[in-house]
């Protein structure tokens, strides 16, 4: 019988790449997303996937997400917390308001999600689940404090989740992936992109499909024996 994934932000990058990699390998696959309905559907008619509205800030939105995969596919083995924002400020520019809504879509939402789909999970003893982090979250940007510390926070609440869920069977692992080539990555000029990928000893960023083979080897039974890891996606950076 096939698993079941609900990936969270699936219309765009790195998530979509999730989508896509995980339907490729026979994987039912659900993916949420916020505003870009026409890619969503794009990508939906694409791979068979079943695309779910949900904005991340929403309790209710995600529980209903949630029941909308289970009551198409019957269950949910594992669940990708992809969904995120990113802004670029100076520390003294954020605001409040910044502070609130980076933690409260980056952090929240992967709490929101995991906290939905875990009652399953603990009933049938078994389950995966994936965060995705960055490597600002282990090493901090410069003008992406408020990014960098709610990446650093899903790096601990990974952590801590692992010890407690694992013996329920229920692994927990994250991914803190480096310079991917999204259009997340966009505010960054051709000649910064490059800096950062000479920073690397790969010499290149990262491709979102690369990412998602991390993902899918998290949540698959090849990687049953392992949890409470951060596996940077970085190329060496």
């Amino acid at each position: 019988m096939a698993q079941t994934v609900l990936i969270t932000g699936g219309s765009r990058g790195i998530g979509a790449a999730c989508v896509r990699t995980f339907a490729e390998n026979g994987w039912n696959t659900a993916f949420t997303y916020s505003k870009s309905r026409e890619a969503a559907d794009r990508l939906a008619d694409e791979t068979g996937a079943l695309a779910l509205r949900a904005d991340q800030q929403d309790t209710a939105a995600v529980e209903l997400a949630v029941a909308e995969g289970k009551a198409r596919f019957g269950t949910i083995d594992a669940v990708v917390c992809n969904a995120g924002i990113a802004e670029q400020k100076l520390f003294q520019n954020i605001t409040d308001a910044d502070w609130m809504r980076m933690l409260d879509v980056n952090l929240m939402g992967t709490v929101r999600t995991i906290r939905a789909v875990l009652p399953e999970m603990l009933h049938n003893h078994k389950g995966s689940i994936v965060t995705v982090s960055s490597m600002w979250g282990e090493c901090g940007a410069s003008c992406e404090s408020h990014y960098s510390a709610s990446k650093a926070a899903i790096i601990g609440l990974s952590k801590s989740l692992a010890q407690e869920l694992g013996p329920s069977n229920i692994r927990v692992n994250c991914i803190a992936p480096g310079v991917i080539d999204t259009d997340m990555n966009a505010m960054h000029s051709a000649d910064t992109m490059q800096e950062l990928a000479d920073q690397t000893p790969l010499g290149r960023v990262g491709a979102a499909a690369e990412v998602a083979d991390s993902i899918l080897y998290l949540c698959s039974d090849k990687s049953s024996f392992i949890t409470g890891q951060v596996l940077g996606v970085t190329g060496g950076f």
